[in-house]
């Protein structure tokens, strides 16, 4: 059974009086300015709780913060069994609140500037090859409204990078269908525009005129209905996407981020840029964007070793 990495927890309160006068006032800067989503809050809350606890425990202020002490803190986490996109996830939330507490004069100076993201080659998001993407997009039953919907809902998802509780709230009204994009609301309740191709769009309509009637008994206004007429949950896709890869003879394990993350890779491998991507995607930071090029990366490198005669 693979073990399951640790999860970074508070586990007592913080002894710091700095860090305790100012963690709340950067947390309601994340809610009221920048308008974090409420896991995405709790998220933050939880890694800076953290730290605030490891600073109790060495006897350090907020206020004497140094550089090597917050790589101290990083090692420590590594050591303990947190997985690299934990730690990640931890500096940008660390990161965030000493720029925040520097901008508002409350710090003099900042011991993360120019810290960058710890390396995340261990835990390279996973991608499909484009033939199991074909497989896996062929497997749905077009005869049937389910077949209809679901291969409308696997088309769309690897057509724009969605994640997987955007694509099920997908209205209608979302989707300009002549013009080839849909409107999405993402994390931080920030929308963006996608574009999808003539694939997608000639699934969703054969949906649309043969298979939605069929759901479509509360007149919900999301696109992809249930049996019951509801929204779809993410746990239903996933295991409709666990009965496709199957259908599809794809050996691995694979969930609906797989197609996001498939969606990203290919996008790269075939030439386009990484801020076009990152937009796609509904990344804040582009730094979220470039693991995509590590995988890209590793990818050639195992190209190169097949084929190259004296690899």
């Amino acid at each position: 059974m693979k073990r399951k990495p640790r999860q970074i927890a508070p586990d007592k309160p913080e002894r710091s009086a700095y860090f305790t006068t100012f963690f709340p006032i950067f947390l309601d800067y994340l809610t009221v300015e920048k308008g974090l989503a409420k896991n995405s809050l709790a998220a933050y809350s939880i890694d800076l709780r953290h730290f605030g606890h490891w600073l109790a425990d060495q006897n350090i202020d907020l206020d004497r913060v140094e550089r090597i002490q917050i790589v101290r803190y990083f090692q420590s986490l590594r050591t303990s069994g947190i997985s690299a996109r934990s730690v990640a996830r931890a500096l940008t939330a660390i990161r965030g609140m000493f720029r925040f507490l520097v901008a508002e004069r409350h710090l003099k100076s900042d011991p993360t500037e120019n810290m960058e993201n710890p390396k995340l080659w261990s835990t390279l998001p996973k991608s499909l090859h484009a033939t199991e993407i074909e497989a896996l997009l062929r497997a749905p039953d077009r005869d049937t409204p389910d077949g209809l919907r679901d291969r409308a809902m696997l088309e769309l998802l690897y057509a724009t990078g969605l994640r997987v509780s955007e694509l099920i709230n997908v209205r209608s009204e979302d989707i300009v269908m002549d013009a080839g994009f849909l409107r999405t609301m993402g994390k931080g309740s920030k929308e963006r525009i996608v574009p999808f191709g003539d694939t997608a769009r000639d699934a969703i309509l054969d949906y649309v005129d043969k298979g939605r009637a069929h759901f479509n008994k509360h007149n919900d206004a999301r696109l992809f209905l249930t049996n019951r007429g509801r929204a779809m949950t993410r746990q239903s896709f996933w295991q409709k996407v666990q009965k496709y890869a199957r259908i599809a003879g794809i050996k691995s394990h694979i969930s609906p981020h797989v197609l996001r993350h498939s969606f990203a890779t290919h996008l790269l491998e075939n030439g386009a840029d990484l801020r076009s991507v990152q937009m796609m995607l509904g990344h804040a930071d582009i730094s979220t964007t470039q693991i995509y090029t590590h995988v890209s990366r590793a990818r050639l490198q195992r190209m190169y070793e097949t084929f190259h005669p004296r690899a």
